[in-house]
C-alpha cells in the first residue's frame, strides 16, 4: 500500500512545483483502480447525481446519499485524499447545520476535507466550519449549485470587474482557513494572476496550467460519453468498446454461442447417478 496522501503532502508539492493528479469518483469499483493507477486526489462529488441519477441539476444530491457513496470511494481508495462535496442546503441554512452536515462527512465516510461552493458570502461558514477541527476546500468561479443564477454552467470572470470577484473569493477563502481552494472554468489569464497571489493551494478545473492540482472526471476521462467539457482531455474511449461488448454479447445470446460448455457447473463425482435413484424411488412410491 503506498503512503497516504495528506495535506502536508500536498503542500510540500506546491512548495516544490509539483502537480498533484486529481480526479472525481462516486464508488467502490472505480475508486480501487484510481488507488491503484495512483491518483493523488479524488474529489467524491454531487454530480453523482447527474452522471449516475441522470439528473440535471447537482441540488438533488442529499447528504445521506453522498455520505454512503463517499464512504466506498474511501474503502476502495484508502491512500488518497478524499474531499466531499457538501450538498445544496447541507450548509447554508446555519453555521451550525453545516458544522454538523460536514462532521458527518469526516466521521461516516473517512473524508480528508468537505468542499463548500461560494466566495465572501461562504467565508463565515468556511471559518466556522474549520474552528470545529473540520478541513475546508473552497470552490469558487463555475459554482454548480448556483448555476442558474449565474446564466447556467458558463465560463467565469471573462470581464474585469467579475475577475475581480473571484480575487475576492478566493482570498476570503484563504482567510477563512480553507486549507484549499477549487477554481473552476475560469480564463486561463485571470487564474494566473489569482494563483501567483495564492498562498493554499489552488484546485483547477478548466482554469489552464496555473494550479496544483488539474482535474477530469474519470467517466469524462475514459470516454463514456460522445460529449466532454472543452476542458476535459479522453484518454480512452470506453464508450465504443462497452458498445461493442454488449451488442457481441446480444448477438451470442441470440445465436446460442453463450452460456457455453464452459460457463455450466456440474454435480460432484457420482451424485447425478444419486439423485436418478432418489427421483427413481419417488417416482415408485
Amino acid at each position: 500500500m503506498r503512503q497516504k496522501v495528506t495535506i502536508h503532502t500536498i503542500r510540500e508539492k506546491k512548495e516544490k512545483g509539483e502537480k498533484l493528479s486529481r480526479t472525481v469518483v462516486y464508488d467502490y469499483t472505480m475508486a480501487v483502480l484510481a488507488e491503484e493507477a495512483g491518483i493523488d486526489i479524488i474529489n467524491m462529488g454531487d454530480s453523482i447525481v447527474q452522471i449516475v441519477l441522470g439528473s440535471e441539476s447537482t441540488v438533488t444530491a442529499e447528504m445521506d446519499f453522498m455520505i454512503a457513496h463517499a464512504r466506498g470511494v474511501r474503502k476502495g481508495a484508502p491512500s488518497v485524499y478524499l474531499m466531499g462535496d457538501m450538498p445544496f442546503l447541507s450548509y447554508q441554512a446555519s453555521i451550525e447545520e453545516a458544522i454538523r452536515n460536514a462532521g458527518r462527512f469526516v466521521k461516516e465516510a473517512l473524508v480528508d476535507a468537505v468542499k463548500i461552493e461560494g466566495g465572501v458570502e461562504v467565508a463565515e461558514t468556511a471559518a466556522a466550519v474549520t474552528r470545529a477541527g473540520i478541513p475546508v476546500i473552497g470552490h469558487t468561479g463555475l459554482t454548480p449549485q448556483t448555476a442558474t443564477s449565474l446564466g447556467g454552467y458558463k465560463t467565469q470572470g471573462r470581464d474585469a470587474r467579475s475577475a475581480m470577484k473571484l480575487m475576492e473569493d478566493v482570498r476570503a477563502l484563504e482567510e477563512a482557513g480553507a486549507v484549499a481552494v477549487v477554481l473552476e472554468s475560469v480564463p486561463s489569464e485571470v487564474t494566473r494572476i489569482i494563483y501567483e497571489r495564492c498562498t493554499i493551494p489552488l484546485f483547477g478545473t478548466g482554469v489552464g496550467k496555473a494550479n496544483d492540482a488539474p482535474s477530469i472526471n474519470m467517466y469524462d476521462m475514459l470516454g463514456f460519453f460522445q460529449r466532454t467539457p472543452r476542458f476535459a482531455k479522453r484518454y480512452s474511449h470506453l464508450r465504443e468498446e462497452i458498445l461493442r461488448a454488449l451488442r457481441a454479447y446480444i448477438q451470442d445470446v441470440q445465436i446460442g454461442g453463450y452460456p457455453g460448455p464452459e460457463h455450466e457447473y456440474t454435480m460432484l463425482p457420482g451424485e447425478m447417478d444419486k439423485l436418478q435413484e432418489l427421483l427413481g424411488a419417488e417416482h415408485h412410491s
